[in-house]
């Protein structure tokens, strides 16, 4: 655990795959083809700590809603990259828009189609339901499902890492 703990002191930047991460993976869609997702409250509060901690977030999805737009911009979350089948492209982008190098970056992800980012990537995350290739992949699995507070532990286990979780943490109780 202290490899992913210093890995995880490096991290200034997390990307979040959207389908199976920050929801349960369900697509629900109503007759006039809208779709709808259900997002974890606990998820995206941790997400706002972690940015409020100096630790920034990005999406990179394969799939495009605005719903995700939405829930995105309501959380602050201003890098967000929509319909991206490879996200090797939209990953490269980040890196060189925000400066960093790949062992400053965690990412993520659910599916075999995060493994070509999550391979470049300094700490590769899965959650605990995601597909066991990709968990094989993984320098840290979640206990949490996607969409079921995974993305909360994320923010939780970098804020720890980097010393800022508790002192973050007290500031409720004031």
């Amino acid at each position: 655990m202290q490899d992913i703990l210093n890995k995880a002191a490096q991290v200034r930047l997390v990307i979040f795959d959207v389908d199976g991460v920050l929801t349960d993976g369900s697509l629900y869609l109503g007759d006039d083809g809208q779709e709808y997702k259900a997002f974890h409250s606990q998820d995206g509060h941790g997400m706002v700590m972690l940015q409020n901690s100096g630790v920034q977030i990005a999406i990179i999805t394969g799939r495009s809603s605005q719903v995700v737009a939405t829930r995105m911009a309501s959380l602050g979350i201003n890098h967000l990259y929509q319909g991206q089948r490879d996200k090797r492209p939209a990953y490269e982008e980040l890196k060189d828009k925000l400066g960093l190098d790949d062992s400053q970056i965690a990412y993520v992800g659910d599916d075999v189609v995060d493994l070509p980012v999550m391979s470049q990537v300094g700490l590769a995350i899965a959650v605990q339901d995601a597909h066991g290739f990709t968990k094989q992949h993984a320098h840290w699995i979640t206990a949490s499902a996607g969409g079921r507070g995974a993305a909360r532990e994320v923010c939780e286990l970098i804020m720890e890492a980097q010393g800022k979780l508790q002192d973050h943490l007290q500031t409720y109780l004031q």
